[in-house]
């Protein structure tokens, strides 16, 4: 047997498919946002009640979900801390020259993650060939590790000039943080997002280093509650791109599953296009909160190296924070099926 479980904002659901007879069983659920792992395991034990089935005989459940960019949105994420390069702290503040809203003075941009009393800047430089033109202070990021530890930080985003060329200096923060801090949370750049461009790759890490603790806390729980009802298979995420990773992967890597749930739907879509002799179409994807729309051309989703969390305008690109992931393209609207539609006084 098989299991696909999406846990949405408003509902969690399950599918099981049965190899042997090939039965398929549908489960819905609320979404218990307080611990989303009560609302998987509720709807595995529906699931499996009516068939009388055990957990141990699914060989492979893939899991989507939304919770992580939920958690950027709502910024429920770690207290994290970022380290960069000597002078270039802000860059994740001052972005690009880009306005999304070019003759609005007083446009507005979204928030970092990180409030700039917890960005620091390290002496520390790597040329754009990654040739040492200034040897990482080890003794500066030794104490700042311990101060930011007493300060009750639980992960380091670190994003050094041009670590993507050469990864010494970020590799030595993590072997600091592992024997001054070993219960940190820490995410490299080099790692999370190894490309040129300061802006977006110090912005991904961010996220990667944001939500890691929660997907850890999330990941942990569920698998003990599997493993109490006897699963023993392979368990997978989906990632943003319509692929499949490894729990430890996206232990590791949790910016890679962002939008893990709508990837999901467009695959769907494309699947059973494909199984119809439709390779053009539209995918639609209703949920509770949201709806989801993606393009599929010539059989499969359209995925792009990018996309951007936490929009200040929903539609407008430039107003969110930039993740540099690849990503199934779609547009997301904020009315899902549990929306209530309502007339103002002007009838609008």
């Amino acid at each position: 047997m098989r299991l696909g479980i999406d846990i949405g904002g408003t509902f969690t659901d399950l599918l099981l498919v049965d190899d042997e007879t090939g039965g398929v069983r549908i489960v819905k659920v609320l979404t218990t946002p307080a611990d989303p792992s009560r609302g998987v395991v509720e709807a595995v034990d529906r699931a499996l009640a009516e068939p009388n089935r055990a957990l141990s005989e699914v060989s492979v459940l893939v899991h989507g979900t939304t919770l992580i960019t939920n958690t950027i949105i709502e910024r429920k994420g770690a207290r994290t801390a970022l380290l960069a390069t000597e002078g270039h702290r802000d860059a994740v503040e001052i972005r690009r020259e880009h306005r999304y809203e070019m003759y609005d003075v007083l446009v507005e941009m979204p928030k970092p993650l990180v409030p700039r009393h917890l960005r620091f800047g390290i002496d520390e430089r790597i040329s754009p060939q990654g040739e040492v033109l200034r040897p990482l202070d080890r003794e500066q990021v030794e104490r700042l590790v311990r101060r930011l530890q007493e300060r009750g930080i639980e992960a380091i985003a670190v994003s050094f000039l041009h670590s993507y060329r050469n990864p010494v200096h970020e590799l030595a923060v993590k072997e600091i943080v592992a024997r001054v801090a070993p219960d940190l949370y820490v995410s490299l750049s080099s790692q999370v997002a190894p490309e040129i461009k300061e802006f977006e790759r110090t912005s991904t890490t961010l996220c990667n280093a944001y939500v890691q603790a929660r997907v850890e806390e999330y990941l942990g729980r569920l698998e003990d509650d599997l493993r109490e009802r006897t699963f023993d298979g392979s368990f997978f995420l989906m990632q943003s791109s319509g692929g499949l990773c490894s729990t430890e992967t996206a232990r590791n890597f949790p910016v890679r599953v962002l939008e893990s749930g709508p990837a999901g739907g467009a695959l769907a879509a494309s699947h059973f296009g494909q199984a119809l002799g439709l390779n053009s179409l539209l995918s639609f994807d209703m949920g509770g909160t949201t709806a989801k729309l993606a393009v599929i051309d010539d059989g499969q989703p359209l995925v792009a190296p990018e996309f951007e969390v936490d929009r200040v305008y929903r539609f407008t690109l430039g107003s969110g924070l930039p993740v540099r992931v690849p990503t199934v393209e779609m547009i997301e609207i904020g009315a899902g099926g549990g929306s209530i539609a309502r007339l103002d006084a002007l009838s609008l």
